[in-house]
C-alpha cells in the first residue's frame, strides 16, 4: 500500500472515487450523509489538491482510501473547548476521510490516519484535530480506538445536513 499526494492529474480519478464511495458504502446515508456536489464538491476537492492537502492510499493502482490534511485549523475550530490551546498553525486537521467499501473492515482507515499523523509530526505540528457527524458512530469508535479524545460538541451548518451536531476530536504528540 502506498500513500500518494494528489496532483491536478488525479482530479478526475479522485472525484470519481468519492462519488463511488458515497454511492456504494452501506449505511452512508445514516452514518455520514455526504451528497456529492454539496459535500464534497468539485471546487472543494480542486482547492485541496491545488493546495497540496489531499492524499490517497493506493493498492495495485486502486484507490483504497483518501483524506485531506490541512496544516492549520479553520476559524470554526477557535470556539471549540480543546484540552490544549494551540494556535491555528500548530495543528493539522483531517477532513473528508473515506475508505473504498471493497476495502472496509481491513484496517485501511488506521493505516491512512497513521500516515497522516506521521506527516503532521514531520511538519512539526503538535497534534491533529477533526470533526465527525454525531451520527457517524463507526468513525467515533475508530478515532477513540486510535487514541483521539472526544472533547466537544458543536452545532454547525453543513450543506448536506443543515444544522447538525458534530463531535470534535483531538490527538496530541507534544
Amino acid at each position: 500500500m502506498k500513500l500518494n499526494k494528489c496532483t491536478s492529474a488525479d482530479f478526475d480519478r479522485i472525484t470519481e472515487y468519492y462519488k463511488f464511495v458515497i454511492d456504494n458504502t452501506l449505511g452512508m446515508k445514516t452514518y455520514c450523509p455526504w451528497i456529492y456536489g454539496k459535500h464534497p464538491t468539485d471546487e472543494m476537492i480542486k482547492n485541496y489538491i491545488d493546495s497540496g492537502y489531499m492524499y490517497f492510499l493506493e493498492d495495485n493502482s486502486q484507490i483504497v482510501a483518501a483524506s485531506v490534511l490541512t496544516p492549520f485549523q479553520d476559524e470554526d475550530y477557535s470556539s471549540v473547548n480543546w484540552s490544549i490551546k494551540l494556535k491555528s498553525d500548530e495543528v493539522s486537521v483531517i477532513h473528508l476521510l473515506c475508505v473504498n467499501p471493497k476495502y472496509q473492515g481491513r484496517g485501511i482507515s488506521k493505516i491512512l490516519i497513521e500516515s497522516l499523523i506521521d506527516i503532521a509530526k514531520r511538519d512539526s505540528k503538535k497534534g491533529i484535530r477533526l470533526d465527525a457527524l454525531y451520527s457517524n458512530t463507526r468513525a467515533h469508535r475508530l478515532y477513540e480506538g486510535m487514541g483521539f479524545k472526544k472533547c466537544d460538541v458543536k452545532n454547525w451548518y453543513a450543506g448536506n445536513t443543515g444544522w447538525t451536531d458534530f463531535y470534535l476530536f483531538e490527538y496530541y504528540f507534544i
